[in-house]
């Protein structure tokens, strides 16, 4: 059941499975999710969902895939209803949700799609047109009620627009679409032209826009490069309402979220801050849990023991008494047991201390243009590599944007492609183990246990008991490779991998459909994995752990970076504030010489910048003097609901803005 509430009813009960909510009508509270229970046909999902939303509420929903995370996001959005329990939003509360796969009209640009956002703002702009033509007219002045009833809605719906940003839309839809990485040219082309990557980030930036009180997001982090995530990152930290995002990147879910809720097991659990407390909140739960189990068992054995010898002797009564308190126990469920990946990864035989050397190294593709090609992809594609080496026991991430060249680098190293220029030699004995994030190893048409077969010498009971060691077990053994989800895919191409016993390992998004727990794993394995390897993966926690350095693809080069991508980050982040205190310094140092050359005199310079903080001084009054007239005229233009006059003062008001806050800042210098 979906519906609102009033906010003086919020009161529901607490649930066994999750911890107590009490609401009360001073909570902030805009949702109210209580007793949910979902089944698809015979199949329970999860029962017993109880918690609260409240404003500005930053909430991380984690657990294993199928755990029923993304159907918990579509019944809080009203796509589907549950079998038992309610959910309740506050009167007014509006919500978007970004589905996995985005959904865009043939006919509209990029830049088209976002504005269909705003219909309703175009919507407002065309009725007070109207309305002002209305106003107009000498007859309705002969109409006091009715020309009055016309100005109350021209006030209310100047309001309105003034509330929704309807000033400024344009900058908005640009300040979103550059953040999420997309190019004028790629604005400017139909939506439905992107890959389904771009169209994922098209979706999400449509659903930012769209300002909802509740963001619903399920994996928005797929597909996007760092810098993207980087910007989604530092905009949700700073969004205005509550979001409750699905997403396996670790790294993201501590920077943005504050509470964190576990879908496993068939029910819910609320735990209090990001994914590192939760990871370690989880753990000491479970622990007290375990042990609160086995005291409960080693009592009820006892117990059972002392029943079972003197039931029928002289302490028969204290006997029959202490199985009648046995029998009202209220006995302590078996704590669940984590179903992980469990194997490893070892070379068979060590490689040379150089294991690859790079010199002069080009890699990439050309191609003859094709038509609504952009300059660039014409061009095809060129990414030049330091002359640089691999070490044996070195652990390499590769970090760069979408579409930049990494999976054609690593092609290159595995000899698939052939290299534009130079060479990528590899060294002594090295074996190599590759893994494509496409898959495009693993035979669709074979079955799981015929797959590894192919690449062991195990016997079918072998090669089952081994997929065991991936989570596959009874009959999932003879599903066909082609049948399998992302997910399961992946844990095949892992499997085929260890047994290739390769001391290089090149792997190509290696976490890409892995669940949270399943990455965790991962990332245990290959720590203790005694060769080399390179790497690709947007899982910054992940690269993390396991890069001791980095290559960084920027501008269609690769540099070499010593350390992981914490350490990076926060080399890029002096670079940067030292370059911005060197820019600053550049201009007190180019105001003062051209302070210096107004004056003529050197010897006068005191003087000659107090003449010149004075004419900035000026040139501050005349500016805010002028946007105080533009904020006049454009008031005025509103209430005669000239559209286009209100766009071109708008564009001067943004403009005066711009120019003031360096005005502002030379004034200080100047006079300080």
């Amino acid at each position: 059941m979906w519906r609102e509430f009033p906010r003086q009813s919020m009161q529901i009960s607490p649930l066994a499975a999750c911890p107590v909510v009490a609401y009360t009508e001073d909570a902030m509270s805009i949702a109210v999710i209580e007793h949910l229970s979902k089944f698809f046909g015979a199949e329970l999902i999860f029962s017993g969902v109880s918690f609260r939303v409240e404003a500005h509420d930053r909430i991380g929903l984690v657990g294993p895939n199928g755990a029923g995370k993304t159907t918990l996001l579509n019944l809080l959005a009203g796509k589907l209803q549950p079998d038992e329990g309610s959910v309740s939003y506050e009167r007014g509360i509006s919500t978007g949700y970004l589905p996995q796969i985005a959904d865009f009209h043939p006919s509209r640009t990029l830049y088209e799609e976002m504005l269909t956002v705003f219909a309703q703002v175009h919507a407002w702009e065309d009725e007070l047109a109207a309305l002002a033509t209305q106003m107009s007219d000498p007859a309705l002045l002969e109409q006091p009620d009715a020309y009055n009833a016309v100005l109350e809605r021209y006030a209310e719906l100047q309001t309105k627009l003034e509330h929704a940003g309807g000033y400024t839309i344009e900058p908005s839809v640009r300040r979103v679409l550059d953040g999420l990485g997309f190019t004028r040219e790629q604005q400017a082309a139909p939506a439905t032209h992107l890959s389904g990557g771009q169209q994922t980030r098209a979706a999400l930036g449509k659903l930012l826009l769209q300002e909802p009180d509740l963001l619903l997001l399920d994996e928005p982090t797929n597909h996007l490069d760092l810098a993207a995530l980087e910007w989604l990152e530092g905009y949700l930290t700073s969004w205005h309402g509550s979001v409750i995002v699905v997403s396996h990147d670790r790294y993201f879910l501590d920077r943005v979220t504050t509470r964190t809720i576990e879908i496993a097991n068939q029910r819910a659990e609320v735990y209090p801050g990001n994914y590192t407390k939760y990871v370690q909140l989880r753990a000491e739960r479970l622990a007290r849990w375990a042990k609160e189990y086995e005291e409960q068992q080693e009592y009820i054995a006892r117990t059972e023991e002392f029943i079972r010898r003197y039931k029928a002797g002289q302490r028969s009564k204290e006997a029959r008494g202490r199985q009648t308190l046995l029998d009202r126990m209220e006995r302590i469920e078996r704590p669940p047991v984590d179903h992980t990946l469990k194997f490893k990864i070892g070379a068979q035989i060590e490689s040379g201390q150089t294991v690859l050397t790079t010199e002069k190294l080009v890699v990439g593709y050309e191609r003859a243009p094709r038509q609504g090609d952009s300059a660039e992809q014409s061009a095809g594609l060129r990414v030049r590599v330091a002359d640089t080496t691999i070490q044996r026991g070195d652990r390499v991430g590769l970090l760069g944007p979408n579409g930049a060249g990494k999976t054609t680098l690593l092609r290159t190293i595995v000899g698939q492609i052939p290299a534009l220029e130079g060479y990528a030699r590899q060294g002594h004995n090295v074996q190599i183990g590759y893994y494509a994030q496409t898959h495009e190893g693993l035979n669709m048409q074979a079955t799981l246990v015929d797959e590894i077969r192919h690449v062991s010498h195990l016997s079918e009971e072998g090669a089952r008991s081994y997929l065991g060691r991936f989570l596959f077990s009874g009959d999932d053994v003879f599903k066909r490779v082609g049948t399998l989800s992302g997910g399961e895919r992946s844990r095949v191409a892992l499997a085929k991998l260890t047994l290739q016993g390769a001391n290089f390992l090149v792997l190509d998004e290696p976490t890409n459909h892995l669940d949270l727990p399943a990455r965790q794993v991962l990332e245990e394995i290959l720590s203790e994995y005694d060769g080399t390897m390179i790497f690709v993966s947007h899982d910054r926690y992940f690269m993390d752990a396991l890069a001791t350095k980095l290559w960084v693809l920027e501008d269609g080069e690769i540099s070499v970076f010593d350390g992981n991508y914490t350490r990076y980050r926060l080399r890029r982040a002096q670079a940067e504030s030292a370059a911005q205190t060197q820019a600053a310094q550049a201009a007190r140092q180019s105001a003062a010489a051209r302070a210096e050359a107004a004056n003529g005199q050197r010897g006068a310079q005191a003087s000659q910048a107090q003449r010149t903080a004075a004419q900035v001084e000026g040139e501050i009054n005349r500016l805010e003097t002028r946007i105080s007239e533009l904020e006049s005229a454009l008031a005025e233009a509103s209430a005669a609901a000239n559209v286009e006059r209100i766009n071109e003062l708008a564009e001067e008001y943004e403009q005066a803005k711009a120019q003031l806050e360096p005005l502002y800042e030379e004034w200080q210098m100047l006079a300080g």
